[in-house]
């Protein structure tokens, strides 16, 4: 008998969700053959197996929290798929038992009693999984949980974010029953709330466990970074008006569209050069400066946010910007993203006009001090420098930023810095 266990997966991941099980008990499987999607914090992974044979278990069902190293399911390498000929054949052979009628009675009586059992544990298992299951715990807190004979409705988290940890369970299990004596008033409220009824159809949804994690960690970077934004307006002519003269013959030459994000990804670059605080993470009582400009860039998917990395962003051309930007937004929108297409980062930029908005204050994506937000192209009235009115094509521009290391007047000047490169973009081409 072979175990199919959630394989090492990335150092930041330890811990996945069954997504959806590809293969059924009794399936035959060949090595190699993708049995599970696991759906972690960034992307969806398909397990496959080491073995050959034919699935005899499913430990772990569809929904439930798994860590790296578990058990989720077993298979038989000499086994053979269910349904087969020697099984009918099995079962062709077995003779037919002619007994009298008080003999079947009494051989009914045990096999009620124990349907009856078995029902019996079913309902249990229903009751306590329709307790645990809006409660965030890691798998290890479950099985503690299950062993103490511990309702996770009643465990206090330590964890600033909500979820239980095994030694919440501990902790639970030592209260004893002061525990949850004190704790009925309070556990009543967000009951009565979460399944409040409604006269009017309402749909509920399970969150995913991607959107759990954007809650979360949206959540954290608030109640842990001093963040604050900072806003400006930039004259996009210069730009408009450049890639108007050269987009045929840049995309004749690249095979690529010349789009705004090059031109915003390298003025972020020359701003990230000139203000490196920006361009930084804390690090206990540590300021880590890096020397490198990994560009982030926000992309909306059907399942939530991602935030892919264009690598080394300072060393591409303009067509090398906009090819790594189309590739990885393919990728998102195909599920396709790698765990390495996620990891790192060390500034963001956001594009929140493509929706409409026009004006916003993005959250950082942390440890990352600092995230440029870019709306919506308007036409709006300007005064030019001889005081004449002109019409103007204008975006507004928004820098979010940690307060702890980057103070306002760093952030206001690393916002304009980007306004004059997005402005004169000649400077961009030439040092691009």
């Amino acid at each position: 008998m072979s175990e199919i266990k959630v394989p090492e997966l990335a150092e930041s991941i330890t811990e996945g969700t069954i997504s959806e099980w590809l293969v059924k008990k009794g399936d035959k499987v060949e090595k190699g053959e993708a049995v599970v999607e696991l759906e972690t914090d960034k992307v969806n992974v398909e397990v496959n197996t080491d073995y050959a044979g034919v699935i005899t278990e499913i430990v772990a069902e569809e929904g439930d929290d798994v860590e790296v190293g578990e058990v989720i399911a077993k298979l038989d390498e000499n086994g053979e798929a269910s349904g087969s000929d020697s099984d009918e054949g099995k079962k062709e052979e077995s003779p037919e038992p002619e007994k009298s009628e008080p003999t079947e009675e009494k051989s009914q009586e045990p096999e009620k009693e124990d349907k009856q059992e078995k029902q019996d544990k079913e309902d249990k298992q229903d009751d306590s999984s329709d307790s645990n299951q809006d409660v965030i715990a890691s798998p290890a807190a479950r099985k503690r949980a299950r062993e103490l004979g511990i309702d996770l409705s009643d465990v206090q988290p330590r964890d600033p974010l909500g979820r239980i940890r095994p030694e919440d369970v501990d902790s639970a299990a030592k209260g004893g029953s002061d525990q949850k004596e004190s704790k009925p008033a309070k556990k009543e409220e967000p009951k009565q709330s979460e399944k409040t009824e409604f006269d009017k159809p309402v749909e509920r949804i399970k969150m995913s466990r991607r959107r759990q994690t954007i809650a979360n960690h949206l959540v954290g970077v608030q109640q842990e970074a001093a963040m604050l934004t900072t806003f400006n307006e930039v004259d996009m002519s210069a730009i408009m008006e450049l890639r108007n003269k050269r987009k045929e013959d840049f995309k004749e030459k690249h095979g690529v569209k010349l789009g705004f994000m090059s031109f915003f990804t390298k003025a972020v670059i020359g701003a990230l050069k000139d203000f490196p605080l920006l361009n930084a993470e804390i690090q206990g009582k540590e300021i880590v400066k890096k020397k490198f400009y990994d560009i982030g860039i926000a992309v909306s998917t059907d399942e939530g946010l991602v935030v892919p990395v264009v690598r080394d962003a300072d060393k591409l051309d303009f067509a090398g910007v906009e090819k790594e930007i189309g590739d990885l937004g393919k990728k998102a929108i195909n599920k396709e993203l790698a765990l390495n297409d996620l990891q790192g980062g060390t500034f963001t930029i956001t594009n929140g006009g493509t929706f409409g908005s026009m004006l916003s204050t993005p959250i950082l994506n942390s440890p990352q001090v600092g995230i440029l937000g870019m709306h919506n192209i308007q036409k709006r009235p300007v005064v030019m420098p001889d005081d004449s009115i002109e019409v103007r094509p204008m975006m507004y521009l928004a820098v979010s930023y940690d307060h702890r290391i980057v103070d306002g007047k760093e952030a206001v000047q690393f916002l304009v810095r980007i306004k004059e490169l997005l402005e004169d973009p000649y400077d961009l081409l030439l040092e691009g």
